[in-house]
């Protein structure tokens, strides 16, 4: 959710919020649009509305041109025609953008164990048609989707910039972690555009610059596990860093009374049934994005183990547990709490 005082709240599973705040001779100035099947909205401090908003329309054009780079959504996608060479036995020239997306995917997919993996593509589709259609996806095709993934099978040429995929049927699925790395592009795309405090948000995906002039950051909540219009009391305070959490409240399917997540274990191909919202910061967009996403299939012992590997990274997993939220954080986490009687003394 991000509001001021004159906007009508948007709700997202993280939010920025603006409080009364001083911000020197600046103003921020919101600008909203719908990209990549969310909201996307680009905040900006700037003492110039006009300079301000040419910098937003930049921000947002390149996230359509991102997004017809890496959406498995869209047929003509450069992602898709990837995948189409599936099994062809050939290297594949794809472009910087595209490139970069799956050198940090594979990273991901080692650090991991295997936990996030964006050849998992054939799953998420058999689990988007169950939840259009409701109905579960059976056994056998769960079993024969998961013989066309396997992160190994994904194979990168740094030296040429090329992709072969082994496999026939592989399909990518970036969804784990591109809005994380979109918002992480539009944001550097501001600040090179003289904006250092600015942040994005990609349907809670945000990737966050200096702090606003006279303040300690951008301040950030967090919604209650299972909640859309209900967030938790202590709010986060961020700047040159991302934040993203993962969660099942907007996309699920419940078939026989049990909810199962749009989050699927790559390793099971089923989606996950322990509802709870992972919240990871880390220095950049994608990273977080994914290691939300493959926090929230570990076990809370490992995926805290793994947010360990990151300088000034933190995770907090919370679960909603009949009305009693539940929680366990990383080390550091502390640190990115709001201190509200601190900073009423500055």
């Amino acid at each position: 959710m991000i509001f001021n005082q004159y906007a009508t709240p948007t709700f997202f599973l993280a939010f920025a919020v603006f409080l009364a705040q001083p911000v020197a001779a600046q103003k921020k100035y919101v600008f909203e649009s719908a990209k990549m099947g969310s909201p996307f909205t680009v905040t900006i401090c700037s003492s110039d509305s006009a300079k301000a908003a040419r910098a937003a329309e930049a921000a947002f054009n390149k996230a359509d041109t991102l997004n017809s780079i890496l959406s498995d959504y869209i047929d003509s996608s450069e992602i898709n025609r990837l995948s189409a060479t599936a099994g062809q036995g050939r290297y594949v020239q794809v472009s910087p953008a595209l490139y970069d997306i799956l050198a940090i995917s594979q990273s991901a997919a080692a650090l991991s164990h295997g936990s996030y993996v964006i050849t998992i593509g054939p799953v998420v589709k058999l689990w988007r048609k169950a939840r259009k259609t409701n109905t579960f996806p059976n056994k056998d095709s769960i079993a024969l989707a998961l013989q066309r993934t396997g992160y190994r099978y994904l194979h990168l040429d740094s030296a040429n910039r090329t992709v072969w995929l082994e496999k026939a049927g592989m399909q990518l699925d970036v969804g784990g972690l591109g809005k994380g790395f979109v918002a992480q592009i539009a944001l550097d795309l501001i600040r090179d555009s003289g904006f250092g405090a600015a942040m994005v948000n990609a349907g809670g995906k945000i990737a966050i610059g200096d702090a606003p002039p006279g303040t300690q950051g951008w301040l950030i909540g967090i919604n209650v596990p299972e909640e859309k219009q209900f967030v938790m009391q202590q709010l986060l305070v961020l700047k040159n860093t991302a934040v993203a959490t993962s969660g099942d409240v907007y996309q699920n399917l419940v078939f026989n009374g049990k909810k199962y997540s749009h989050i699927v274990n790559p390793k099971t191909g089923i989606g996950l049934t322990h509802s709870s919202n992972v919240t990871a910061i880390a220095a950049g967009g994608a990273i977080a994005d994914w290691l939300a996403t493959a926090c929230s299939i570990l076990p809370p012992k490992k995926a805290l183990a793994l947010i360990r590997q990151f300088n000034n990274g933190a995770l907090l997993i919370t679960k909603n547990k009949h009305g009693h939220i539940w929680h366990r954080e990383s080390e550091g986490f502390a640190v990115y709490r709001y201190k509200w009687r601190h900073a009423q003394t500055e």
